[in-house]
């Protein structure tokens, strides 16, 4: 994978990063010195995510700490036309009495990375977490909403107090770019620069734009190597038999690159992917979202978008 490669240095040392899933820039103290390179690929560029430990060997594995879906999602991606765009399973190991999943460390090639985590898709939250009738309001979903938007509720809202599930997720969905354009960023991670997070009221195209602008530096070669990933990946995933019989809700696009100009586009995050092989449903991942259908809006607007950024 990947459109560059570097030669790499091991180090058998393991190395424990700190909480959270796939992405925060850590690099804990160690009780011996790693060389250059070992230090590289254990300062894993960490974003955001759900609680977890994330460990390296600095030779081009991570383990993560355990899930049964995502597990299962990996294995039968490698069976699938998806397996060179999404991490290399390989196994799962018992670490100090956790269990984690061992996969392929998506750095390990990169000197100095850059990265940039999207999250796919229009709705942000399974249908199996929400109920349809809306009638259960809850007043610290209502508390959250007026602490972000006090003229977000409507006026019955106002008088209950109180809104229901599906509704304060649909709202928060709509206020960044989830809604409207089918993927958000999460957050962006430049070399030699502080983590940028706070991505949840972006929602304009200017704005997204101008953010993929900073990530790539507006490097037209970098843009070129991402829109020709972007385009490999849509091949793929319009002939994917898993992701025609799976809800995608919280995976992430995670963009890669580095100073030498190397660079490459993962498919992360499966914790919450949802199978549908027990029906008869399949996705195209466009369709509008209605209770029962199981769409998710994977495939609106983010491959068309994106490479366009640079082009505005």
């Amino acid at each position: 994978m990947g459109l560059n490669a570097s030669s790499t240095t091991e180090s058998t040392e393991m190395v424990k990063l700190g909480k959270k899933s796939w992405r925060r820039y850590l690099l804990k103290p160690l009780s011996k010195p790693l060389d250059a390179r070992a230090k590289q690929n254990v300062s894993w560029v960490q974003l955001s995510g759900h609680e977890g430990s994330l460990i390296s060997n600095g030779k081009g594995s991570v383990l993560k700490r355990y899930c049964q879906c995502e597990a299962q999602c990996l294995l039968q991606l490698q069976l699938d036309v998806l397996r060179s765009f999404v991490p290399q399973y390989q196994g799962e190991k018992l670490l100090n009495g956790e269990r984690y999943l061992k996969m392929q460390d998506l750095l390990y090639n990169f000197k100095s990375p850059s990265v940039m985590d999207c999250k796919i898709g229009q709705r942000t939250y399974l249908e199996s977490e929400v109920s349809v009738d809306g009638t259960n309001v809850r007043k610290d979903l209502y508390l959250k909403m007026i602490s972000t938007s006090p003229s977000a509720p409507t006026d019955k809202e106002h008088q209950d107090k109180g809104v229901s599930k599906i509704r304060y997720l649909q709202w928060r969905d709509s206020i960044s770019s989830t809604a409207e354009f089918g993927f958000r960023i999460e957050a962006i991670k430049t070399h030699g620069e502080c983590t940028r997070r706070n991505f949840q009221h972006t929602r304009t195209w200017d704005e997204l734009t101008t953010y993929f602008k900073f990530f790539i530096k507006s490097r037209k070669t970098i843009a070129r190597i991402y829109l020709t990933q972007l385009l490999k990946l849509r091949s793929a995933l319009e002939v994917s038999e898993f992701f025609a019989r799976h809800e995608f809700i919280g995976s992430s696009l995670l963009f890669v690159h580095d100073e030498s100009g190397y660079a490459n586009v993962w498919l992360i995050d499966f914790a919450k992917i949802f199978s549908l092989c027990d029906s008869q449903i399949r996705l195209n991942h466009r369709s509008a979202w209605h209770f029962g259908n199981h769409e998710d809006g994977c495939c609106n607007h983010i491959f068309e978008n994106i490479p366009k950024m640079n082009k505005s």
